[in-house]
C-alpha cells in the first residue's frame, strides 16, 4: 500500500490562468460564445489539485483524476484572470477527495467535488502498454 500520510485534510493547492481566446467554447468545441470553456475550467481545477498533492507522493506515484462533480455557474470573458483552489477533504486508501472552486476577478465560477486516485506510474504503463495493438 502507497504511504499518503504526507496527504493531509486542508491541505491545498491554486492554479491560475488568464483567458485567451484559445480557452474559449467555440475553440475548443464546446459552445459557441467566447467565454471561458467549461473543460478548460476543469483543467484550471485539476491542475489546483495536481498543485496541493503531486509533490508529496512517493517517487514513482502520480495521481490521476478519477471524478469530478462541479458546477459552472457564471461566464468569464477573455481578458480576466481565472483562480481554482483544492482542498484535500479526504484520503481513503489511494482516493483523494478535494472540495475546488474556480473564481474569476469578479466572483465564483464553479465549485464542487473531485477525486484522483494514486498509481504506481510503472504499474499503470504496464497495464496500458498491454491495450496497444501487438505487431504481426
Amino acid at each position: 500500500m502507497v504511504d499518503l500520510t504526507p496527504i493531509t485534510i486542508g491541505l491545498t493547492g491554486t492554479s491560475l490562468l488568464i483567458v485567451g481566446p484559445e480557452h474559449t467554447a467555440p475553440f475548443v468545441g464546446s459552445g459557441r460564445i467566447a467565454v471561458l470553456a467549461t473543460p478548460v475550467m476543469i483543467n484550471v481545477i485539476e491542475a489546483a489539485a495536481l498543485n496541493a498533492v503531486e509533490h508529496l507522493l512517493p517517487i514513482g506515484h502520480q495521481s490521476l483524476g478519477t471524478h469530478l462533480d462541479v458546477s459552472h455557474v457564471a461566464a468569464t470573458p477573455i481578458g480576466l484572470q481565472v483562480t481554482a483552489t483544492a482542498a484535500v477533504l479526504n484520503v481513503e486508501g489511494r482516493i483523494i477527495t478535494f472540495q475546488v472552486q474556480a473564481r474569476d476577478e469578479v466572483e465564483v465560477i464553479g465549485s464542487g467535488i473531485h477525486q484522483r486516485v494514486v498509481v504506481s506510474v510503472a504499474r499503470f504503463d504496464e497495464r496500458i502498454q498491454r491495450k496497444l495493438p501487438r505487431p504481426r
